[in-house]
């Protein structure tokens, strides 16, 4: 099993000093899709997996989820989250063991789903069907200091509910004069630079691992695809993510780093638990 870069207490530590240091934007990769931005007081974390429940889920079946990298918190130590979100209903983006436990140590925390899904999510989580805020495409939704909207993901179509409300989603977050797009899961489709150039992200957070059919589970953009994605919406740099999760499902960096320095697009690989700060 690999090694998280930092964990547990010193993880903690490092996000709490973080309080201090106004005007700095910071970073952690917290593995798999799972990301935690901190900017001045106030804290998002994209779709965290902080649990080990798909391995027990899959132990003795023909799809095991053998974990590759040790966790790097658990997740009701972390505490001052503003904001979580859940880009669509698969365990590793909403996971009730990783989920349960936050909301618990932040009871003042709101969280963002898509609109099609809160029926699913409330039963999932156990919470109040009217509290996570919902969004669409082409929505926009404010909650504390966020102004959070609504992207079409394909994982691997572009599915909408019988309202015509998209199941998979991805989300553009602004801070302060920062602006995010974590994907959530998806491959590329029609149409996707135009909806995202407006948005001069300063950060892209998208999926590496690839879209193989003998893997058995829905596919997304493999590392050559993120780099031009994130090219072609003139991203100021690129987090990889979704890869040294689970053995079945992973890839390495070099064909995402090998793009991105080909294509002259700003790039940060980051391991688990380690921080990225931008000033």
């Amino acid at each position: 099993m690999k090694t998280a870069y930092q964990k547990g207490t010193q993880l903690l530590r490092e996000i709490r000093q973080a309080d201090y240091m106004m005007d700095e934007l910071h970073i952690w990769w917290l593995g798999q899709s799972g990301f935690l931005v901190h900017w001045n007081e106030s804290k998002i974390l994209f779709d965290p997996y902080l649990s080990d429940s798909l391995t027990k889920k899959y132990a003795d079946t023909d799809k095991p989820h053998v974990r590759i990298t040790e966790l790097v918190v658990e997740p009701g130590t972390l505490k001052g989250i503003d904001l979580v979100t859940s880009t669509h209903n698969h365990t590793d983006h909403l996971d009730a063991d990783t989920l349960g436990p936050l909301i618990v140590a932040n009871p003042e925390m709101s969280m963002i789903i898509p609109e099609a899904n809160r029926d699913f999510v409330a039963e999932r989580l156990g919470c109040a069907t009217d509290w996570p805020v919902g969004l669409n495409d082409q929505s926009t939704v404010e909650v504390g200091e966020f102004r959070i909207h609504g992207i079409p993901a394909a994982h691997t179509d572009l599915e909408r509910d019988e309202q015509g409300r998209c199941i998979f989603m991805g989300f553009v977050a602004e801070i302060g004069p920062w602006k995010f797009y974590h994907s959530g899961d998806t491959i590329h489709f029609d149409g996707i630079e135009d909806i995202l150039k407006p948005f001069k992200v300063d950060v892209a957070f998208l999926p590496i691992n690839g879209n193989l059919p003998e893997r058995r589970v829905a596919g997304n953009l493999d590392g050559k695809e993120a780099a031009q994605l994130a090219r072609d919406i003139g991203a100021g740099t690129v987090i990889p993510c979704h890869y040294d999760m689970f053995e079945f499902n992973t890839a390495t960096t070099d064909l995402f780093v090998s793009s991105c320095e080909s294509l002259g697009q700003n790039y940060t690989v980051l391991q688990n638990g380690e921080q990225l700060t931008l000033t």
